[in-house]
């Protein structure tokens, strides 16, 4: 017999799952966007990628809004996975979010430094940290829009969630091939790109997932067995 206090635990920490999965998104971006305002005058939205924020003084708080945003991301996964039909493979799309935490943990652990000119530069290992993210958060959402497609409360979303997933993966190959590295065609607005993949598909899609869990989670009633 399943107790109500069982029922109302699950249900609790789905609802703070989706809190967490809309939070993410909004506090990462509230942060890097007022770093860029207020700590680094030489600093280019436009040319600069976010990451470049850890190369100046301050840039522990950048580190902290990367590692913020690893554990939002971590928690949403868990209460996502819980939210959806079961299916073969079903756990792939969760893992993969959590696998894009974990991207997001080592561009903390691995930052950006400041060479003696003044430009930013990877001392080693912080390319991993973009790859894992970027390509994990696209592959998440492309998985999971076929999980959603196999249940009814979240085949309305399977399709934009797709093609988010697809989006994403493009801006991810633009990114790794046509801008990141240095003198690629597109290096002079990579940071504008980097933006424009975060900002106009990877998180949308990720807010539209987290409000649908937050509306989904109703607090289950006890049934006699």
């Amino acid at each position: 017999m399943v107790t109500t206090s069982v029922l109302v635990s699950r249900s609790d920490f789905q609802r703070w799952a989706a809190r967490a999965g809309a939070a993410g998104p909004l506090v990462f971006t509230a942060g890097f966007v007022a770093q860029e305002a207020v700590l680094r005058d030489d600093y280019s939205p436009i040319a600069d990628p976010i990451s470049a924020l850890e190369a100046d003084p301050s840039g522990w708080i950048q580190q902290l809004n990367f590692l913020a945003f690893a554990a939002l991301l971590l928690i949403f996964a868990a209460g996502l996975h819980r939210g959806i039909a079961a299916t073969r493979f079903g756990w792939a799309g969760p893992a993969l979010l959590g696998a894009a935490a974990v991207g997001l943990v080592l561009a903390a652990v691995f930052p950006l430094r400041e060479d003696a000119t003044g430009n930013a530069y990877d001392p080693g290992n912080h390319v991993i940290a973009g790859i894992t993210f970027f390509s994990c958060s696209a592959l998440a959402l492309l998985v999971l829009s076929r999980r959603f497609a196999a249940d009814p409360r979240w085949r309305g979303l399977a399709r934009y969630v797709g093609v988010a997933g697809v989006a994403g993966l493009g801006c991810f190959v633009m990114l790794g091939r046509f801008a990141m590295p240095e003198g690629a065609p597109l290096h002079d607005v990579a940071g504008l790109l980097q933006r424009f993949t975060l900002l106009a598909v990877t998180f949308p899609a990720l807010l539209t997932v987290a409000l649908r869990l937050r509306r989904l989670v109703r607090r289950p009633t006890l049934r006699a067995s």
